[in-house]
């Protein structure tokens, strides 16, 4: 058994694990820097209670969760920006997805970029608002198929906070 080793295994297990819990509390970081934008104080501002809850949840650190809170005050840190776009996805989806960023410019190109590439389109903001208060809609495997690719890909982007969509069982 030359080669293998149980430490091995566990490192590169521990690597990936790693990694995704980096992502989502780098992501709550950002929500909660949001939250704060206009009052630190948890107690007052249920936005900032409502995210501390949420990432304490996903077991993110105190001192993490501080760090995000001081951040607004800290004029050396980049200024966070909310960003909404909507997109017609393949097969006529609906997808909002909502953005916290440190550069607006960059973030809109590489949603427009991914957006693009998987068969999406970028509309102007509210025209998909009565769709996803119709009844969610049934799609053709193809396209279901087409959007699982594409809402994961949006998944996977640092900056994207939360996708929603129309499509059914989803």
């Amino acid at each position: 058994m030359s080669g293998h080793s149980k430490w091995s295994q566990i490192k590169h297990k521990k690597a990936i694990s790693d990694q995704k819990r980096s992502a989502i509390f780098g992501k709550l970081a950002r929500l909660i820097t949001i939250a704060a934008k206009g009052n630190p104080d948890p107690k007052t501002n249920m936005r900032l209670k409502a995210a501390i809850d949420q990432a304490r949840a996903a077991n993110m650190p105190l001192d993490n969760i501080d760090r995000a809170i001081q951040r607004i005050t800290d004029k050396s840190q980049a200024l966070l920006d909310e960003i909404r776009i909507e997109a017609l996805g393949p097969g006529g989806t609906a997808i909002i997805i909502s953005a916290i960023t440190d550069n607006r410019n960059r973030t809109i190109a590489e949603l427009r970029t991914l957006l693009s590439s998987h068969g999406a389109k970028v509309v102007a903001e509210g025209s998909l608002n009565w769709m996803l208060r119709a009844e969610p809609i049934e799609i053709p495997v193809d396209f279901r198929k087409a959007n699982l690719v594409l809402l994961e890909a949006l998944d996977d982007m640092d900056d994207v906070q939360t996708v929603t969509t129309n499509i059914n069982g989803l």
